[in-house]
């Protein structure tokens, strides 16, 4: 299990991903934020072992998880899904993930094939404002925890976006 702080990026601020037991596992650079949304997350030498930036020019928001310098996933949002928001983790092959749940209140799961292999909660956790990644055997940590860093940046800027509107209706 693994333990991310919600809404880091709204100060735009580095954190570090905790496991079950409090320990650092590894470091998000925040402070990276640019015009494609990127963070940096290291290891506990302070070497990149993963990004996640944001395409400019796509018809969907899209955000690429990248390990190692290899492309890892591309997560978006589904274009057409009426009542709930729903992401696809698109990774090289026919093994497509799927976030599916409630995602803007990090109550979650993270399916491949119809079957979980990861959820996201903050139920399991009594600190404020963090919310808990579970990811299951065999399932590539980075992988998980790059795609719910990059489904919080879009759920972030769809935010940021719904704000700047309602303050042009409101002038």
């Amino acid at each position: 299990m693994y333990v991310i702080r919600e809404r880091f990026f709204s100060v735009g601020d580095d954190f570090d991903v905790m496991d079950e037991n409090g320990e650092k596992v590894y470091h998000v650079d925040g402070k990276v934020l640019s015009l494609r949304d990127k963070v940096i997350i290291e290891d506990l030498h302070g070497d990149e072992v993963a990004t996640v930036h944001r395409h400019l020019i796509s018809l969907r928001t899209t955000y690429e998880v990248r390990i190692g310098g290899e492309k890892a996933a591309e997560v978006r949002k589904n274009l057409f899904t009426p009542f709930r928001d729903k992401f696809t983790i698109d990774v090289p092959g026919p093994d497509d993930l799927e976030m599916k749940g409630d995602l803007l209140d990090h109550e979650y799961v993270i399916e491949q094939g119809g079957v979980e292999v990861a959820s996201v909660s903050k139920r399991w956790l009594t600190i404020r404002d963090t919310y808990a990644v579970q990811v299951a055997p065999g399932v590539e940590p980075l992988l998980i925890i790059g795609s719910v860093i990059a489904l919080d940046l879009a759920l972030e800027r769809a935010e940021d976006k719904k704000d700047k509107d309602k303050g042009k209706d409101d002038d």
